[in-house]
């Protein structure tokens, strides 16, 4: 970007508004960060984005656990988008929370007051962070965080001193490696996300809950995400996936309701690939969510107890490890090609950027288009609905259907997502075991769901452009 630009940029930012409403063009401003080339090449990735103290904080990341990369550390970018390292610290964070009763946001290993004075946790620096989050029991006074490693720690706010009080790998009997991700706390209960995932057929992943009392365990298949408002019901959603498709679940009420969605691209099912995918408010009151490479608009609260409001923005690329807003400008973290441990021969520095635009320039991105179902040769039994699928916000789509044996399949919509079903169509899958529907141009509904007519294995995809 030319110093000219940049000149414009910074003083359309920091311009008051003198009492006449101003627009924000779109100049795709981006702000750069690097790690040391050396001795240890690693990665240099934003593990989080927190507008706080009137600045932007960012922490970068490296690929492993402390010693293995060098440079990271604590970023203040001011509103001329001006950025300085102010702290160095060497590891692999991406969490971040403002808590609001001692006015303190934390981020990575570091807790900055509301003047902008941080304070380094040292204690926390052999530790991956990965979320942070209000305390069940305590939250004026405490908070956890979570760990890349599955230890959920507890931490006081004033004397800043964490505490181990789980090891999921352990509590939860996780096999495989572990990679937990999301972590949060609404309505009664924590619900912390881990994606270990590394080839199908692994059970070594899951989502789990927690009550103050006892552990429980949702799921096995990878989770990335969970979030929710403290107030408008709630609502706590989660995201993750499996070989079918992605997986969204809501909490409304105390129960937990399951929807799926298409992937977008297989580029980020492992979980080394998936840095972070987030759900995050960067509009009052409304919530973007990114996960396995398409954007959506997520309703915060239910309607009638359902979830309205799911529909797709756009598909993409780009490693997104954080994003959030920031002088009215939407703000994306990255994860650029970096040599990890020179493992790509062809890169060389360290880097990454943070880009800012506007929410609104989603919609120029990539058309949304993607694929998945409910079934991947799964043993589904007669009678049986499948999870709820999406539909909407897709211009052309089609089912494939597979099975071991000859089949019939119900097919029903919900146009309006309030759980009210419709008979739209039945599919019979002769005894060579394969059919398909290509839905007319236009046709629309906000959920699919299937119903075989017979125990059976089948595959359900469908694929949309």
């Amino acid at each position: 970007m030319s110093t000219s630009r940049r000149h414009l940029i910074s003083t359309m930012l920091a311009a008051p508004l003198a009492g006449v409403a101003q627009t924000f063009s779109n100049p795709g401003a981006t702000v750069g960060f690097k790690a040391d080339n050396g001795p240890v090449r690693t990665e240099c990735g934003v593990g989080a984005l927190m507008p706080w103290a009137d600045a932007l904080w960012a922490v970068t990341y490296n690929s492993h656990m402390k010693g293995t990369g060098y440079g990271l550390g604590l970023f203040r970018i001011d509103e001329k988008l001006n950025s300085e390292r102010v702290h160095v610290h060497n590891g692999t964070h991406a969490n971040r929370l403002i808590h609001r009763e001692s006015n303190q946001c934390f981020i990575g290993p570091y807790a900055i007051d509301a003047g902008g004075n941080w304070k380094h946790i040292p204690e926390l620096d052999n530790h991956r962070l990965t979320s942070t989050f209000r305390h069940l029991s305590d939250p004026a006074n405490r908070v956890y965080h979570m760990t890349m490693e599955g230890l959920l720690l507890e931490m006081d706010v004033k004397d800043l001193k964490p505490r181990v009080l789980f090891d999921l790998v352990k509590d939860m009997k996780i096999a495989k490696r572990p990679h937990f991700k999301g972590g949060y706390t609404a309505q009664g209960r924590i619900a912390v996300a881990n994606n270990g995932f590394y080839a199908y057929g692994e059970n070594g992943a899951g989502l789990f809950e927690y009550d103050g009392k006892a552990w429980n365990k949702l799921s096995g298949k990878p989770h990335m995400d969970v979030m929710a408002r403290q107030d408008m019901g709630q609502v706590l959603f989660a995201t993750g996936w499996d070989e079918a498709s992605v997986l969204f679940w809501a909490l409304v009420d105390g129960k937990w309701q399951r929807y799926r969605l298409p992937k977008a691209t297989h580029a980020m099912s492992q979980a080394w690939q998936t840095e972070w995918m987030r759900i995050r408010e960067v509009e009052t009151e409304h919530f973007l969510m990114d996960i396995q490479g398409m954007f959506y608009e997520l309703q915060p609260l239910p309607f009638e107890g359902r979830i309205w409001g799911v529909k797709p923005i756009c598909q993409h690329l780009r490693i997104i490890p954080d994003y959030c807003a920031f002088r009215g400008l939407f703000t994306v973290g990255g994860n650029q090609t970096t040599p990890n441990n020179d493992n790509n021969a062809v890169v060389g520095q360290p880097q990454s950027g943070v880009w800012f635009g506007k929410t609104d320039d989603l919609w120029n991105w990539g058309k949304p288009a993607g694929w998945g179902g409910p079934w991947w040769k799964a043993a589904v039994r007669k009678g049986e609905v499948s999870d709820p699928f999406l539909l909407t916000g897709f211009e052309r789509k089609m089912l494939h259907i597979s099975t071991d044996k000859a089949a019939v399949f119900d097919v029903e919509i919900d146009f309006m997502g309030s759980g009210e079903w419709h008979k739209y169509e039945q599919i019979k899958v002769p005894v060579e075991g394969y059919a398909k529907h290509i839905f007319p141009d236009a046709f629309s509904a906000h959920w699919i769901r299937l119903t075989p007519q017979s125990d059976c294995t089948a595959t359900a995809a469908f694929f949309f452009v």
